[in-house]
C-alpha cells in the first residue's frame, strides 16, 4: 500500500512518517509539508497510473489547510481515503462531515495508527481489488495486537464544545433529521450524519437497526421484552421500540450472541442457549 503524509511541522511529519513506515502493510510513504505539494504528488501519482491509497493529513496548516485539501480530494473521480492527524480538537465535527476515514489525535500512538491502516486495508483496499488474493496484503506481525473497531473515536457536539467518545461506549443512536444523537452512559452528543450511513459504517462493530429512528449496540442491550404484541429493548434503563420489520433479525442476532460455543468435537445440546441479562425472558 502507498500513502501520503502531510504536515507543515517537520518533527510531527517525521514522527508520522516513521510510524507509517514501521507498518509492514505500507510499502511506500510520500511526505510533504503543505497542501499544494500534496496535490502535486497526488496528481503525479495518478498520471503515472499508480494513485496513492490514502492520505494522512494535518488540519491546521498555513495557506490551504487540511480541511480545504480534503474538500478538493472529495471531488476527485476516485478520492483517496483521508485520515486526519492533528493536535487540535475544534475542527473535529467538520472533519467528520467530510467523511474522513478516521481522526487521530497527536501524539499518535502506534496501536491507534495501526487501526487506521487496518480500516484502509479492509474497507478500501479490498473493495478496489476484489480479485486480488488476501496474501497480496501483508498481515500484521504476530506480536502486534490486532486493532479493534470499538477503538474508533467519534467527535460530537455538546453545547458548542467538541467532545470525543469511543465507539465502544455508544449505547444507541437516535435520528434527529440531518443529525444523529449518540447516547453513552454519561450523556449524549450530536453528529451531522444520517442513520443509514452510521448503520452501514458501524455494522461490524455490533450495531443494528431496530427502528427507523434507532440504531443500537448489541453489546449494550440488557433486555428484550414482548408486551401486548410490541417488542422493545432496554438499554441502561431506557426502553426503545423495535419495529416489526427489524424484530426477526434482531432476535436472530441476540440468540447467536447468547448461545455458548460448543466444546471442540462436541455438538451443542438442544436448548443450550443461555440469554444474558434477561434477554428473551419476557418474549
Amino acid at each position: 500500500m502507498r500513502v501520503l503524509a502531510v504536515d507543515d511541522e517537520a518533527p510531527a511529519l517525521e514522527d508520522l512518517t516513521y510510524l507509517l513506515r514501521s507498518d509492514p502493510r505500507i510499502a511506500h510513504v510520500e511526505a510533504v509539508t503543505d497542501a499544494t505539494k500534496a496535490l502535486r504528488v497526488l496528481h503525479r501519482a495518478m498520471d503515472a497510473g499508480q494513485p496513492l491509497d490514502a492520505v494522512f493529513l494535518d488540519i491546521r496548516m498555513p495557506g490551504l489547510d487540511g480541511l480545504d485539501l480534503a474538500r478538493v480530494l472529495s471531488r476527485f473521480a476516485q478520492p483517496p481515503p483521508v485520515v486526519f492527524v492533528t493536535a487540535h480538537q475544534q475542527p473535529a465535527v467538520e472533519a467528520f462531515e467530510l467523511k474522513a476515514l478516521d481522526y487521530l489525535l497527536k501524539p499518535v500512538r502506534q496501536e491507534r495508527l495501526a487501526e487506521s491502516v487496518h480500516r484502509i486495508v479492509h474497507e478500501v483496499w479490498d473493495s478496489k481489488n476484489p480479485a486480488e488474493p488476501a496474501a497480496a496484503v501483508p498481515a500484521q506481525p504476530a506480536n502486534t495486537t490486532p486493532p479493534e473497531v470499538g477503538d474508533e473515536v467519534i467527535p460530537v457536539e455538546l453545547g458548542g464544545v467538541t467532545r470525543f467518545i469511543r465507539l465502544a461506549d455508544i449505547r444507541y443512536v437516535e435520528a434527529h433529521g440531518d443529525y444523529a444523537r449518540l447516547h453513552t452512559a454519561t450523556g449524549s452528543g450530536l453528529v451531522r450524519a444520517a442513520l443509514n450511513g452510521l448503520e452501514e459504517r458501524w455494522r461490524s462493530a455490533g450495531f443494528v437497526r431496530i427502528h427507523r429512528s434507532h440504531l443500537v449496540s448489541l453489546g449494550h442491550i440488557d433486555e428484550l421484552r414482548l408486551e401486548d404484541g410490541h417488542l422493545s429493548v432496554t438499554i441502561g434503563g431506557v426502553v426503545l421500540p423495535v419495529s416489526r420489520r427489524h424484530a426477526r433479525h434482531l432476535r436472530q442476532l441476540l440468540v447467536r450472541r447468547a448461545r455458548p460455543a460448543p466444546v471442540s468435537g462436541q455438538a451443542a445440546p438442544a436448548g443450550a442457549a443461555q440469554p444474558r441479562n434477561g434477554l428473551g425472558s419476557s418474549s
